[in-house]
C-alpha cells in the first residue's frame, strides 16, 4: 500500500536511535515467560539476601521433641468467629496403639486428651495462644548482608521458652520441621545462598575464560589457534569427578567450613572447565572473523583486542546466554548430587542439596511430604532459568528485528 500524497512524510532524524541494550530490553519485555522467570528469580535472590531478616529461626536452631513436626496451623479467627490477628497454638505429637502419629493443637479443650496420652499433669499442657507478630526482635544477633548487626525479624512468635531449654517449645513451622526439629522454611532461605550462587560462580569463571580464549583462538588462527586448542584438549582429558574427590579430601576440614571448602573446589574446577566452551566459541568465531564488519573495523585501525571484544564475541552472545542458563541449573543439580555423596555442604550448614538427604527414605516422603520442599525450589529455579534464557537468547540475537519477527524476504518485496 502506497503512502497517500496528502499525508506529510515523517521527518527524518526525529526518532532517537536506540542502543543495542535498549533494543534487547524491548524485545525481552515482549517475551512473557521470560519476564515471569526473571521475576521469580528476582524474588528468590531477594529472599536469599534477606535470609536473616525473613527467616523466623536460625538454620541450626531446633526443638528436641519436634523432629519431623507438621506445619503449624495459623488461625485468623477468634473462638467467637471474629477476624483477629494471626495466632498459633503449641503442637503435640500423640502416638496411638498402632504407632500412628497424630498432630494435636494445645487448645484448652484438648488439654485432658494430651495429658492422658503423654501421662502428664493437665496443668503442664501449654494451652496458650501465641500471636504471630511482625517486625519483632528475638533470638541472638545476626548480620544482615554480612555487615549490619540486628535482632529484627520480619515475623515470628514471642515466647520465653528457648528451644535448647525446653523439649517442646511453641514453634512457627511454615513448612514443617526436619529430622532434628529445625524449621524447613528457614533452612530453605539459608540454603539458597549456596544453591543459587554456586552455579553463578562456576559460570562466571569458566565462561569468561572460555569465551575470551575461544574468541582469540578463532580470530588469530595459525599458531595461536593450535596452542589454545591443544590446551583445551588437555583440560578436557582431566576427569572432573575424580579430581573433585581428590580436591575435596585435600582441604583441611578443621580450619575451613564445608561451604568454604565446597566453593573453593568449585572455583578450582571452573578454572579447568572452560575448554568445552572455548572450542565452541572458536568454531563460531571462525565464521565471523572474515565478515565485512570485522574487516571494516580492522581497516579503520581498531586494535585486535577491540575487534575481538566489541565485534567478534558479541556475535556469540546469544549462544553463550543459552548455555549459561543451562549451566547454572546444572551447577545447582550437581551440588544436590554431591551432597548425597557427602562431598557437598555438610550439616548443620544448609543447602537445598543436603536438605534432600532425608527424602531418600520413601517412608519419610510418605509421612512427611514437606521434606520435598527443597526439590520443589530446585525445580522452580531451573524452570525459571530456562524461561529467562529463552527470552535473553531471542533478545540478543542479532538476526532478529525489533518486532521479534523474521525480516521480510525478497519474494515479499516483489509481491
Amino acid at each position: 500500500m502506497q503512502q497517500n500524497e496528502t499525508t506529510p512524510a515523517k521527518p527524518l532524524g526525529r526518532e532517537r536511535a536506540r542502543s543495542p541494550l535498549a533494543l534487547a530490553w524491548r524485545k525481552l519485555r515482549r517475551h512473557k515467560l521470560s519476564v515471569y522467570g526473571g521475576l521469580i528469580l528476582a524474588v528468590l535472590y531477594a529472599l536469599m539476601l534477606l535470609a536473616e531478616f525473613v527467616s523466623p529461626y536460625p538454620y541450626d536452631e531446633g526443638a528436641k521433641d519436634k523432629n519431623h513436626f507438621w506445619p503449624t496451623l495459623i488461625h485468623w479467627r477468634a473462638e467467637d468467629g471474629r477476624w483477629t490477628r494471626p495466632y498459633v497454638y503449641n503442637g503435640y505429637r500423640l502416638t496411638d496403639a498402632h504407632f500412628g502419629e497424630h498432630y494435636v493443637e494445645g487448645r484448652p479443650e484438648n488439654a485432658e486428651r494430651i495429658a492422658e496420652w503423654l501421662d502428664i499433669d493437665p496443668a503442664d499442657v501449654d494451652t496458650r495462644a501465641y500471636p504471630v507478630r511482625f517486625l519483632i526482635r528475638r533470638g541472638p544477633e545476626r548480620k544482615l548482608f554480612g555487615l549490619i548487626r540486628t535482632r529484627l525479624r520480619l515475623f515470628g512468635i514471642e515466647t520465653k521458652l528457648a528451644t535448647g531449654e525446653h523439649p517442646n517449645p511453641p514453634m512457627l513451622y511454615l513448612l514443617g520441621a526436619d529430622g532434628l526439629g529445625r524449621c524447613v522454611f528457614s533452612r530453605l532461605l539459608y540454603g539458597s545462598r549456596v544453591s543459587l550462587t554456586i552455579g553463578l560462580v562456576a559460570v562466571a569463571i569458566s565462561f569468561s575464560i572460555g569465551m575470551l580464549l575461544g574468541g582469540i583462538s578463532g580470530y588469530f588462527s595459525g599458531t595461536t589457534d593450535v596452542v589454545i586448542q591443544r590446551a583445551c584438549e588437555m583440560m578436557m582429558m582431566v576427569p572432573g569427578f575424580y579430581l573433585l574427590l581428590a580436591l575435596r579430601s585435600s582441604f583441611d576440614a578443621a580450619r575451613l567450613s564445608s561451604t568454604q571448602i565446597y566453593f573453593a573446589v568449585v572455583i578450582i574446577l571452573s578454572f579447568i572447565g572452560w575448554a568445552g566452551m572455548a572450542r565452541t566459541i572458536r568454531g563460531m568465531t571462525l565464521g565471523v572473523a572474515n565478515s565485512e564488519y570485522v574487516l571494516a573495523a580492522r581497516a579503520l585501525g581498531a586494535s585486535h583486542g577491540r575487534v575481538v571484544l566489541r565485534h567478534v564475541l558479541p556475535s556469540t552472545l546469544s549462544y553463550a546466554i543459552v548455555t549459561a542458563t543451562l549451566a547454572i541449573p546444572a551447577g545447582m543439580l550437581g551440588e544436590s548430587g554431591l551432597s548425597f555423596l557427602g562431598l557437598g555442604i555438610q550439616d548443620p550448614q544448609a543447602s537445598w542439596g543436603n536438605m534432600l538427604q532425608e527424602s531418600m527414605n520413601i517412608v519419610n516422603i510418605r509421612h512427611y511430604p514437606w521434606l520435598l520442599a527443597p526439590g520443589v525450589m530446585i525445580f522452580i529455579s531451573v524452570v525459571a532459568f530456562q524461561f529467562l534464557g529463552d527470552g535473553l537468547r531471542d533478545a540478543f540475537d542479532p538476526r532478529t528485528i525489533v518486532s521479534g519477527k523474521a525480516p521480510p524476504s525478497d519474494t515479499d518485496d516483489d509481491a
